[in-house]
């Protein structure tokens, strides 16, 4: 009923003559307050729903990169356990030749 009493209210004002009465102002003013209100939120719930849909396509690919991250970290940590196996084989067979050397070195030395 509020509703209708307002344009009501206007018309009579309206019929009466040009003159704007204070409530009728005061209504005008408030309707043209719902109308920008209306607006305001309208532009941030867009605003919003931007940034919403930011938000998760960023956290779609961030988790998608800790993965691959994780993957390639795994793969380099095995890389680096083989590299570590395979220097610590060298080293043994260094060692092994360093020895067949300075029995060779001796046996040469002796012979001579």
């Amino acid at each position: 009923m509020k509703f209708f009493g307002a344009p009501a209210l206007m018309l009579c004002g309206l019929a009466a003559g040009s003159e704007v009465t204070p409530v009728q102002k005061v209504v005008q003013l408030m309707e043209g307050m719902l109308a920008k209100g209306k607006e305001e939120k309208h532009g941030e719930q867009v605003q919003f729903a931007a940034y919403k849909q930011f938000c998760d396509d960023t956290s779609v690919e961030k988790k998608r990169a800790i993965e691959e991250a994780n993957e390639k970290i795994d793969m380099l940590k095995a890389d680096i356990e083989k590299y570590t196996a395979t220097a610590a084989k060298m080293g043994q067979e260094i060692a092994a030749h360093d020895e067949d050397i300075s029995v060779w070195t001796g046996d040469q030395k002796a012979a001579t």
